[in-house]
């Protein structure tokens, strides 16, 4: 689910409302006053679907955070087995849901960035680096983030951040490759048990999901 973030001055106090004295502190340590509104928007935008799939009231939302920071209901409200995700580039939010299966979703703006060859081959893999220096230099601004939102929302359906060692797996990137998970360590990625997904939530902007295969009988959704 793509959402444009509503930063005004009334969405902002209705947004702040539904947040819990926790996630009010966290908004307070924002550097930036364009930054501290965007999370307290998202957050509480996020706490709106969860409530719309749990049907409960937004203020009911209980979340806790895992060791490496990754958010998830409450044990009260985790009955439903429902996991999420969400992401923010600017104005605009991203939100992963799926019922029995851990989900990760990232999004970034395209553009120039000057030490991207440097970050390729320092953060990729050995053949994403090798197949990112061999692209056109036209090429290179999407293929960077194309292969960066796919790595990132894979670590964060896994909730191990950038902890986990990015050259441990491969995803694809090159123009015209469909996007797939290549490797997990030494499994083929069609045997790993996850499925990756890129879009495009807007202008200038890439996206990427990645969820776990669903298990026969669950409930799926990833919008």
């Amino acid at each position: 689910m793509v959402t444009r973030l509503d930063v005004g001055p009334g969405a902002l106090r209705a947004s702040a409302a539904l947040l819990s004295q926790e996630e009010r502190h966290r908004a307070g340590r924002f550097a930036f006053e364009c930054d501290r509104r965007r999370f307290i928007v998202a957050r509480a935008r996020l706490r709106q679907l969860l409530a719309a799939r749990l049907d409960i009231g937004a203020d009911s939302v209980e979340l806790v955070y895992g060791e490496r920071g990754k958010p998830a209901l409450a044990r009260r409200v985790a009955a439903s087995n429902l996991r999420f995700s969400v992401s923010h580039c600017d104005d605009v939010a991203v939100y992963a849901f799926a019922f029995g299966r851990e989900v990760g979703i990232d999004v970034e703006a395209v553009r120039v960035i000057p030490d991207a060859d440097d970050i390729a081959a320092r953060m990729f893999s050995r053949r994403e680096s090798e197949a990112y220096r061999a692209l056109d230099p036209s090429d290179k601004p999407l293929a960077f983030f194309s292969c960066w939102t796919r790595k990132e929302a894979f670590i964060k359906a896994l909730g191990d951040g950038l902890s986990h060692p990015l050259d441990r797996f491969d995803v694809s990137f090159e123009p015209g490759e469909p996007a797939r998970i290549l490797r997990v360590d030494s499994t083929p990625g069609d045997r790993c048990g996850w499925t990756l997904y890129s879009f495009v939530p807007g202008p200038g902007l890439i996206g990427a999901i990645v969820a776990q295969k669903a298990i026969p009988g669950t409930k799926r959704e990833h919008n």
